[in-house]
């Protein structure tokens, strides 16, 4: 399973190949040409020499106009160290497979999406052996899904929405739309995206808004970080059943958006026990300016 942001940001590649070449051209605008076949490689590049270099992520990328090395990198923040190994795995990958490697940078993070989209240029100023320039994908490009019937059309980009844009105001909202995407894919590919966005959220409240919205997937409970969960849940006071689940998701999603919580509406939210009123209470949550606005025309 994956265990931590880092390998979150990378790993939905795998799962998903080809929502990297459509987050080229449709995020990046990047005019990359339509794969016919995308398959995952060996991402070791350590030579015979004791020095282990290892890419997150390498995808090789059949297309009609030749064969493409995408290499994936997850960053947390700005690192000089890679201003020396990001050329030494293209160099590396191109003189191994004669294909052109691509290089792709991802990032929760608008700092390091800055730092890692200037170009990395080796030699002397006006002759440059070698330039180096890495494509981002990052909070500031990646489109913001708030809206349910955009994430059901393409959940794999949802789910990257998600991912970077996990620590800003709109979170709430997109992990809305995106729990309600999720119902409307296979079960299995589902839960292993409910992984990922497990494993990339930083934002403690941003997490726990996550796993409240999930309580309510039947299908989350099969995957094995359920069991994680379970334990939290149990300690929580989570398995006294769905509703109760849904009423903590309603308060979760208020006070994590700054909005203060009177005893009246905590008390009836609490003691509501119809999961579908609390559902639509957790909705209204998303977007409301004031507790009182759960209510609105009841």
């Amino acid at each position: 399973m994956v265990g931590s942001p880092h390998a979150a940001l990378h790993r939905i590649f795998q799962k998903d190949p080809a929502l990297l070449t459509r987050a080229l051209q449709r995020v990046l605008h990047v005019p990359f040409p339509e794969p016919r076949e995308i398959a995952a490689m060996n991402v070791d590049l350590t030579e015979i020499e004791p020095v282990e270099r290892r890419v997150d992520t390498l995808l090789r990328a059949e297309t009609d106009e030749g064969t493409y090395l995408l290499v994936v990198e997850s960053q947390g923040k700005a690192d000089d160290r890679k201003r020396g190994s990001w050329p030494y795995y293209l160099s590396y990958l191109y003189e191994k497979y004669r294909c052109e490697p691509v290089l792709i940078v991802i990032t929760q993070s608008s700092a390091t999406a800055r730092w890692a989209s200037r170009p990395i240029r080796l030699g002397f100023p006006g002759w440059h052996s070698l330039t180096v320039r890495p494509l981002v994908l990052g909070p500031d490009n990646v489109p913001v899904i708030t809206d349910e019937r955009q994430a059901e059309r393409d959940v794999p980009l949802a789910v990257l929405s998600a991912m970077t844009h996990g620590r800003g105001p709109q979170a709430p909202a997109i992990l809305e739309s995106l729990a309600s995407a999720l119902r409307t894919i296979d079960p299995d590919s589902a839960a292993v995206f409910v992984q990922f966005i497990d494993s990339c959220l930083t934002d403690p409240q941003a997490k726990q808004m996550w796993r409240d919205l999930m309580t309510a997937i039947q299908y989350f409970w099969r995957h094995p970080l359920a069991e994680q969960v379970r334990e939290e849940g149990r300690e929580q006071g989570m398995e006294q059943g769905r509703a109760e689940a849904k009423a903590e998701m309603v308060l979760h999603i208020l006070e994590w958006r700054g909005i203060s919580v009177p005893d009246a509406v905590r008390e009836r939210v609490e003691t509501c026990t119809d999961p579908d009123q609390l559902e639509a209470w957790a909705q209204r949550a998303v977007h409301a300016t004031d507790a009182a606005e759960l209510f609105a025309g009841e």
